[in-house]
């Protein structure tokens, strides 16, 4: 039952502020759209908190305002919400899947977003090489996250980290901020069904920049992966019938 309140009240929720940020968005300059996008992820925090019992733990320190490359675990449709309620004015990297959204092409490009082909190849580099452009034209730069993954992954899975990552710290100068994430097990991926709890987002050490892509890629992947799977060892459930809802398929994964 928890699952359908929170389900109806986060898609009410969006598309109220889709239309409240596509009309920020009209406003010169992106300041006052961040702030509405960022009024949009507190508000679903509070969402997840109050109906659904996830309380979101920040460890580390949130790169707020900071001239760094995010590299972030990527296991929930909440990642993103949390990440950008935790730090500040923050751009992202997103795919072109997130286009197929009224109103939402607009306000990415609005924010100064980089989107990618999800199909990857030249067309992709050619967005990447253009967002890395835009973000060398900031006055004041902001964090990049950017899912190194590529795609969203089960708890207790990974992908092989694709370059973008790397790229991204190569050529602007930045290091990279590894972040890893129990998320997925509260939120899973894109899926109906939440699960009350504690979900852990934490920032880890940086790494520099390098011109080592394998070595920078493969040190990303080691840290967050293995941290990702300590967080997901610790997490504690809330089982009492009265605390946690029921998933609508009967069981969690």
């Amino acid at each position: 039952m928890r699952s359908l309140v929170f389900n109806i009240a986060y898609w009410s929720l969006s598309g109220v502020y889709a239309i409240v940020c596509a009309i920020l968005a009209l406003i010169p300059g992106r300041r006052v759209l961040m702030h509405g996008l960022r009024s949009y992820s507190r508000a679903t925090l509070v969402l997840m908190r109050v109906i659904c019992g996830i309380k979101v733990e920040v460890r580390g320190t949130p790169p707020k305002n900071q001239p760094v490359i995010i590299g972030a675990k990527h296991q929930s449709w909440g990642d993103g919400i949390v990440m950008m309620a935790k730090c500040g004015d923050v751009n992202f990297v997103c795919g072109d899947h997130m286009l197929d959204y009224p109103l939402i092409g607009w306000v990415l490009k609005r924010c100064g977003a980089i989107v990618l082909s999800n199909q990857g190849g030249a067309e992709a580099q050619a967005s990447l090489e253009a967002g890395v452009r835009r973000s060398q034209g900031e006055g004041r730069p902001r964090p990049i996250l950017i899912y190194p993954e590529g795609h969203l992954t089960p708890v207790g899975e990974g992908m092989r980290y694709r370059s973008g990552v790397w790229r991204l710290s190569q050529q602007l100068d930045r290091p990279i901020v590894p972040v890893a994430t129990n998320l997925g097990q509260c939120w899973p991926q894109n899926e109906w069904s939440k699960f009350s709890g504690t979900a852990v987002i934490e920032f880890l050490d940086p790494i520099g920049p390098s011109e080592d892509r394998d070595a920078v890629l493969a040190e990303l992947e080691t840290r967050v992966e293995a941290r990702s799977r300590q967080l997901e060892a610790e997490f504690a459930p809330v089982t009492e019938p009265s605390q946690c809802q029921i998933p609508l398929e009967g069981a969690r994964p």
